[in-house]
């Protein structure tokens, strides 16, 4: 299992991973993303801005890195980094498959990535993906399973994944949409011979969007992985955006507000990576922050009743404009 690999880390950050989705392409629908990036996002432009962050990551204790087919170049870069650094052995490197990224590089394109889920797109992205990052993948995740997904009940793809996992490849999930824990109960069941055939979950988890929590207990009791993404709601809870509470005990605590939400999820006692989604260095070191926040009842429970009703989460998550 790749993640034991953290547990012996020391830091406090280990468990703080960089998602690499605001960085692998021009486009996404992150709040803020029009100051975020360089004015010319070309390929080099962001090869540079990802390289940036991992590096500053990696000084800074992170040691996980999640990548995806639909990001754009993220596994490109990704991989660029890794081989101008041979000697860096002590990370662990996600990726996901099941969206085809369709943008063109561009930002006003109809349709940025199109989901399937079927045998055909594993065996085509199982291949992009391993030409790119090599015996240096550990997970592979099916991108955004919900509970009508192909991928929970296909039993020609389960035994494609159990023959990549008897290789040595961990599998693993991500799930969206308001009905993520019916998905993560549905994708827990999935079993190959008699065994589970996922190790980990990754799921949407923050402030705003609670309604998992129970599901994501129940992974982590079954001993898997828990991975968080999200965390930040697409910058929603970051500074200028976030509701007047989580700035207010962020104003008590000298930090952005993006280190109180992202110090939430970290206290879940089932949350095994929380993901930044930095697209700057100074986004990342403030996000790093999240590791030393203390919340007192009084705060979380101000925090707590900003939860919203899981449909409406996920509808104005859907009317986030791609910038």
């Amino acid at each position: 299992m790749p993640f034991a690999r953290l547990a012996s880390a020391t830091t406090p950050t280990c468990h703080i991973g960089l998602g690499l989705a605001a960085v692998g392409r021009p486009g996404y629908i992150n709040l803020g993303r029009e100051s975020d990036l360089p004015e010319s996002r070309s390929v080099d432009a962001l090869r540079e801005r990802s390289h940036e962050l991992l590096d500053a990551a990696y000084a800074q204790g992170v040691r996980y890195f999640d990548a995806a087919r639909s990001y754009g170049r993220s596994e490109e870069f990704l991989a660029d980094w890794l081989h101008a650094r041979p000697d860096i052995d002590d990370v662990v490197i996600g990726s996901k498959w099941g969206y085809t990224y369709t943008a063109g590089w561009r930002t006003d394109a109809e349709e940025h990535e199109v989901k399937d889920h079927s045998v055909g797109t594993y065996e085509r992205q199982r291949a992009e993906t391993a030409e790119l990052l090599g015996d240096r993948l550990d997970l592979y995740q099916i991108h955004s399973v919900t509970p009508d997904s192909p991928a929970l009940t296909d039993k020609e793809l389960h035994a494609k994944l159990a023959e990549a996992a008897a290789e040595g490849l961990t599998l693993g999930f991500s799930t969206s949409g308001p009905a993520q824990a019916d998905a993560i109960r549905a994708a827990l069941a999935v079993t190959v011979d008699g065994e589970p055939l996922f190790r980990t979950v990754q799921a949407t988890y923050n402030v705003l969007e609670t309604s998992a929590a129970p599901a994501l207990a129940e992974a982590h009791d079954a001993g898997y992985t828990v991975i968080v993404k999200e965390a930040m709601a697409n910058g929603r809870l970051a500074d200028p955006h976030a509701p007047d509470a989580v700035r207010a005990i962020a104003e008590q605590a000298e930090l952005g507000s993006d280190a109180v939400a992202l110090a939430l999820v970290l206290r879940q006692p089932w949350a095994g990576v929380v993901l930044s989604g930095a697209a700057t260095v100074n986004q990342l070191a403030s996000n790093l922050h999240a590791a030393v926040v203390d919340l007192d009842d009084d705060q979380l429970a101000r925090l707590a009743a900003l939860a919203e009703e899981p449909g409406a989460y996920w509808e104005r998550r859907g009317q986030l404009p791609w910038h």
